[in-house]
């Protein structure tokens, strides 16, 4: 079990910045705190063995341990709303769309003091119909329910008020749709004897959830709401079934979701202008009660998209408080660092980055971490609530403490591999989190026989290769790729790639594209990358969102309408899908994923030729990578290949391909136009990877492995093998700034 957890406030610094580190402790007295730089996170006796190195710096301590809790759960909040008495009448009216109705009481609208708790609140009961309860000022309640179920996925009209002539509450839900048989359209009055109230001017209203005593909000809603308002009288008849016909007398607010979907602000469009802000980012830029599938960009249409999607179990930032504050030393070199964090067997990782200051470069080649690809899986469930994870691995799934700690603490967060609890998709990711699988010393599911590493610890296979080469090298991280553009690579004589960035923007690709095109070599040592379009949120920092819009492999496509991105929208999905497809930056592209065993790499004639003899320089073939600690082999998990379909240059040389992978080893969903038997790996010739090399107009080159697998083979015999041969050789010509020749 995990005892401690953290989170830094950024993913990287330069040298003489500051690191702010957040720590909870879990029955923890006191922790101790250092700081490392991660060499090789593989803990596999069969490889070169876990490295670190300890950095001389006094950070304090021992730390006091305390708790710092998650608050998972998304909502509005709109402070210091104008008094509101139950000497008047009132009443309020929301569209609402339940997606689990009858799982425990949801709030949909609150009004709350925040001394005397007096207020009310429009909800569902814990039967999942729709009630309506008022709190006086002695903290006297009463309530009234429809009885009535609601449907999930369902629109309504959901009304609730309070008569104060009559000392009467009334609650009426209207399904948009009438259908025959189904019988949920329902109203109910009941007379009250409780008291009076007045909230003062800072009460708290609260949308998709009320004030907690524990929590900040606690009664989360699931689902889509849309245009709720807040009236100062009673409705009329009329008014309280036909949705959007309340007239704006005595109106106290009136959110308008289509407003700002771009950003966490909520727009009250009423005379109050009482606008509010989302917390944990529910979801926008999806469908509300309008839409009729005329439209599918938010953008051209934005009353069509004026809901918001809640989730109990949204998080964007754990908001704790900072407990070490790492003031990194002026002559600290760029690399992979982290806080670690120890209390007797107990310890965590927090890594970061440690970049060069910004416009300079401290060494000639640039190591890109893929930081979005590790937002995308952060916290993932693949191991234990995923079911064929051991179908498509081929073995048993052998769990560990992480597993279990993700299954007992949910309020952790969730990745784009997860669903929400009423089982819609994960359109947004954040690092301010602990993220339990980016540590090194942690083992994952689908890294294959052996080492079985995924994203974070697989690429310190490249920095332990990197350290044994004695080869001087920078850190960027993705966010400073799409932040500073071009700019951020300008000058490196190579850029190498982690074994698995699959989660690009276009501001990332941009960089890179920009990067090639001014003469840069580009390493790619991986597979399955430049795959998913993401965005980043424009102003909130350390989120990113991506929505599997059409194809690809996914565990859930987003519905229909909803194929923009809400923070920039932009279109989504596979960038091959959104016209820059892999093949056109790096030559190859995914093909195949399996994760039980590796193949090795045969050289193909193209090896021989004159462009690629610095490759192979001392290697003898034709069998190259037949070993390594993912998978057994050096081509494997997820493989690319050439296709000049989509963009793979014509001068493309394909040095190797790969063979003899299992009927694990599928095609992917987009390339499988029609299915039919025979698209397992022992049958389908397109179940390869390919290693490819090509020079680009500007006297640069692009070497490309094809494969996941590929790093896990360079540490195999103490780095004295065919794999770390063909890769030095590449960096080797790689720093040569001679221009490869354009013919």
């Amino acid at each position: 079990m995990t005892h401690i957890l953290a989170y830094t406030d950024q993913i990287s610094s330069a040298p003489g910045g500051s690191i702010q580190v957040k720590v909870s402790c879990d029955g923890l007295d006191h922790y101790d705190a250092r700081l490392i730089r991660v060499i090789q996170g593989d803990v596999n006796p069969s490889g070169p063995g876990y490295r670190e190195e300890v950095v001389d710096l006094d950070l304090g301590g021992p730390f006091s341990g305390r708790f710092q809790p998650i608050h998972a759960g998304s909502y509005g909040i709109a402070e210091g709303a104008p008094p509101l008495n139950m000497g008047k009448s009132f009443s309020m009216q929301a569209l609402i769309w339940p997606t689990l109705p009858g799982h425990g009481p949801q709030t949909i609208l609150s009004y709350e003091d925040p001394d005397s708790s007096a207020g009310f609140k429009l909800y569902l009961d814990t039967a999942g119909a729709l009630a309506f309860q008022v709190t006086d000022s002695q903290g006297d309640s009463d309530s009234i329910s429809t009885g009535s179920t609601l449907f999930a996925q369902r629109w309504y009209l959901a009304s609730g008020e309070f008569d104060v002539k009559s000392r009467t509450l009334t609650v009426i839900q209207v399904p948009l749709v009438s259908t025959p048989n189904v019988h949920d359209r329902a109203k109910d009055s009941k007379d009250v004897t409780i008291g009076t109230f007045e909230a003062k001017p800072d009460a708290v209203i609260m949308i998709a959830a009320k004030s907690g005593s524990v929590h900040p909000a606690v009664e989360h809603f699931n689902g889509r709401i849309e245009a709720p308002k807040l009236f100062a009288r009673l409705l009329d008849d009329y008014e309280k079934v036909n949705p959007g016909t309340a007239k704006s007398r005595d109106l106290i607010a009136a959110w308008d979701f289509s407003v700002d979907i771009s950003t966490d602000r909520i727009s009250d469009v009423s005379d109050n202008q009482l606008d509010g802000r989302l917390v944990n980012l529910p979801a926008r830029g999806v469908t509300g009660h309008l839409w009729n599938g005329d439209e599918h960009c938010w953008t051209n249409n934005f009353d069509h998209y004026a809901a918001i999607h809640f989730h109990d179990d949204d998080l964007y930032d754990c908001e704790w408080e900072t407990d070490i504050e790492v003031k990194l030393p002026d002559n600290l070199k760029s690399g992979v660092y982290a806080v670690h964090l120890q209390s007797g067997s107990e310890e965590y990782y927090t890594p970061f980055a440690v970049r060069p200051p910004r416009g300079t470069r401290s060494a000639p080649v640039a190591f890109i971490l893929p930081t979005a690809s590790y937002m995308a899986y952060a916290n993932n469930r693949i191991g234990i609530d995923v079911p064929e994870t051991e179908i498509v691995t081929g073995r048993l799934v052998q769990l560990n403490p992480i597993d279990l700690f993700m299954q007992t603490h949910p309020e952790i967060g969730l990745s784009f591999y997860d669903v929400h609890n009423d089982g819609s998709g994960v359109y947004y990711s954040s690092r301010l989190r602990p993220i339990v699988q980016m540590q090194p010393k942690q083992i994952g599911h689908l890294g294959g026989v052996g080492s079985n590493l995924w994203q974070f610890n697989a690429d310190t296979h490249i920095l332990g290769w990197l350290e044994q080469l004695e080869q001087p090298f920078d850190v960027i991280t993705d966010e400073e790729l799409e932040n500073e553009g071009d700019q951020v690579l300008d000058g490196y004589k190579a850029v190498i790639t982690g074994t698995h960035p699959e989660y690009y923007s276009v501001g990332m690709l941009d960089s890179l594209q920009s990067y090639l095109n001014a003469g840069g070599r580009l390493m790619y040592l991986g597979g399955n990358g430049f795959y998913w379009r993401v965005s980043f949120h424009p102003t909130l920092p350390g989120v990113i969102e991506c929505r599997k819009s059409e194809d690809g492999i996914r565990v859930y496509p987003p519905p229909p309408g909803e194929f923009y991105a809400s923070f920039t929208g932009e279109y989504t999905g596979l960038w091959r899908r959104n016209g820059r497809a892999p093949n056109e930056l790096v030559g190859i592209g995914m093909v195949s994923q399996g994760f039980d065993c590796s193949s090795p790499f045969i050289l193909t004639e193209a090896s021989r030729d004159p462009r690629a003899s610095f490759i192979f320089k001392g290697v003898e073939g034709p069998v190259v990578g037949d070993y390594g600690l993912s998978g057994g082999g050096a081509a494997g998990l997820e493989l690319d290949a050439t296709n000049h379909a989509w963009g793979t240059p014509p001068n493309t040389l394909v040095l190797a391909t790969s063979e003899r992978h299992s009927d694990l080893y599928l095609m992917t969903p987009e390339d499988m136009d029609d299915p039919a038997p025979g698209l397992g790996g022992t049958e389908a010739e397109i179940i390869r990877a390919e290693m490819v090399f090509f020079e680009t107009p500007t006297g640069g080159a692009v070497f490309s492995t094809g494969s996941i697998a590929w790093c896990g083979s360079l540490s195999h015999a103490n780095y004295s093998n065919d794999v770390a041969r063909i890769t030095g050789n590449v960096l080797k010509r790689f720093l040569d700034p001679t221009p490869f020749p354009v013919m």
